[in-house]
């Protein structure tokens, strides 16, 4: 018999499948149930915080992110793998950082837990990796660096092809960046089978021998499960996997799904598909109050033409449900494409699947290239670093007018440093003046969070979260308005307010080219 080679499986349900189903918004009492049964069936490594689920958890459950780390681990045991998502040098915001809040991030996840951090940066800019990777490296957690992929829309050249991830490789290698494994994210599932293959070999053959390679994808466009049967062909030691109710459509691959595609094969996932079919079940119970948004469930055949990561998908759809504009997203998503490859073929990942869809929303709700989302143009005239393209250099003018910046070179973490809002000093005086006490790990969430984590941190959060108990079809939502409000197109407005609660919200009727929406908006406090 054929020795099976055994594969490191990490169960990505309750971060990655939180955001990619729910925009994060999973209370840690509702879940932490499942985690013990996890441990019992052999599940040995969870993702468990970072990304996304760090503001999530101030901006919408009221949660302490650092409490719901501290309670994860004790609930899995001190010798199980934990990992946490971070954004090279945004860390856990959206925005570039300076250093000593890159710091503070490694110092204070490896207190709270972390066994391991992947960093990765959207563009693909290596030097964004330097000194994010020095830092959780000095802070004794084990560094997964990332190389980020996506599919290009069709007729669309010049990155993300296996020369393009070699260059970037090489790149990493070439910075000297400390690394314990090698993860290839690809936050939209667009990549095709066949690059991965292909990737994956010349990673293999590029690396140092017994590097731990690993494949992250989401089933959004289809083609997961035959991506990550290429990955492990091609000699990939590691993939992500998630458990329904929080698996497959926007999120990860089904952990049964997978071991039921690799039966006959010679892989070894270290998993029982029974006792995961129990998990699961428990899993159900536990989130079986929430609302699942059916965008979440589905795979999409446009995701490759306008590559939408499932995180990103799913809390756009819910700001766009809020707004009772749901009815254009598929517009958007067609919109995409032209963003996409005029913008330099960042890699559709927080932040720039952000950056993305605030802009094809602005050119889909107002006249086309007229309002530019703050990120996007951002990320075009060179804020967040080298796109793997040069941008469109008409829009890059255009933008540089409308936005009234110069293009830049210069390194974006000596950009953080002169701006004094986004530093330590600044947000220590913040909570002096707040009378909140000043802890490192309340200054991390101030820094990260800024004016909703200083709203948090003096008890004015509030929890939105969907459960099926108070949600209702839209259909028999018909709210009465209270006052108007009138745009004159300027929908970045939209693009850029998601908390949206159920709690007695303020009702407006919003005009967008002279057409009526009826939105109800309630402030965090």
């Amino acid at each position: 018999m054929q020795k099976k080679k055994n594969i490191g499986v990490m169960d990505t349900s309750f971060r990655d499948g939180f955001q990619s189903v729910f925009g994060g918004r999973v209370l840690m009492n509702d879940f932490l149930p499942a985690l013990k049964k996890g441990v019992e069936i052999g599940i040995r490594h969870f993702e468990f915080g970072g990304g996304a689920r760090f503001q999530a958890n101030v901006f919408y459950l009221n949660e302490d992110p650092f409490e719901m780390m501290d309670k994860f681990r004790t609930a899995i045991g001190p010798y199980i793998a934990t990992q946490t998502l971070s954004r090279g040098i945004n860390t856990v915001a959206l925005d570039s950082s300076p250093r000593d809040v890159i710091e503070l991030h490694a110092k204070m996840f490896k207190k709270h837990g972390t066994t391991i951090i992947r960093n990765f940066d959207a563009l693909n800019d290596v030097n964004n990796l330097i000194y994010s990777g020095q830092m959780i490296h000095k802070h004794g957690l084990k560094h997964e660096v990332v190389v980020t992929m996506m599919e290009l829309p069709p007729g669309c050249t010049g990155a993300h092809d296996v020369p393009f991830y070699e260059k970037t490789l090489r790149g990493i290698l070439d910075a000297d960046i400390p690394f314990n494994s090698v993860c290839f994210k690809d936050a939209s599932g667009t990549s095709a089978p066949q690059k991965v293959y292909e990737t994956i070999k010349m990673a293999r053959k590029l690396l140092p021998e017994g590097t731990h390679i690993r494949l992250h994808t989401h089933e959004t466009a289809g083609v997961s499960i035959a991506c990550y049967l290429a990955a492990l062909e091609a000699g990939a030691d590691g993939i992500d996997l998630a458990c329904s109710p929080i698996s497959g459509g926007t999120s990860q691959p089904d952990m049964i799904v997978m071991l039921h595609a690799l039966k006959g094969k010679p892989f070894d996932l270290g998993l029982d598909i029974e006792k995961v079919r129990e998990y699961e079940d428990v899993i159900k119970e536990c989130l079986k109050d929430y609302f699942i948004p059916p965008e979440a469930t589905q795979v999409s055949p446009e995701i490759p033409f306008s590559p939408m990561p499932g995180g990103a998908l799913t809390a756009n759809t819910q700001m766009m449900r809020d707004f009772k504009v749901l009815d254009k997203f598929p517009d958007v998503i067609r919109e995409m494409r032209e963003v996409v490859e005029r913008g330099g073929f960042a890699t559709s990942v927080t932040p720039v699947s952000q950056f993305y869809f605030q802009q094809a929303y602005n050119n889909v709700m107002g006249k086309k290239w007229d309002n530019i989302a703050d990120g996007y143009g951002k990320m075009v005239l060179g804020y967040f670093g080298k796109t793997p393209v040069p941008p469109d250099p008409a829009l890059v003018e255009l933008i540089s007018k409308k936005m009234n910046l110069p293009v830049t070179t210069e390194n974006p973490v000596d950009i953080a440093e002169k701006d004094p809002k986004k530093g330590l000093p600044y947000w220590q005086k913040q909570l002096e003046d707040n009378k909140i006490p000043t802890t490192e790990e309340n200054l991390f969430i101030a820094v990260s969070c800024q004016e909703k984590g200083i709203a948090f941190l003096q008890g004015k959060g509030k929890v939105m979260v969907r459960k099926t108990t108070n949600e209702k079809p839209a259909a028999e939502t018909k709210p009465a308005p209270k006052q108007e409000a009138t745009s004159t197109g300027s929908p970045t407005s939209l693009a850029n307010i998601s908390n949206v609660g159920h709690a007695k919200p303020a009702t407006y009727k919003l005009k967008i080219d002279n057409q009526s929406y009826f939105v109800e908006v309630e402030q965090l406090g």
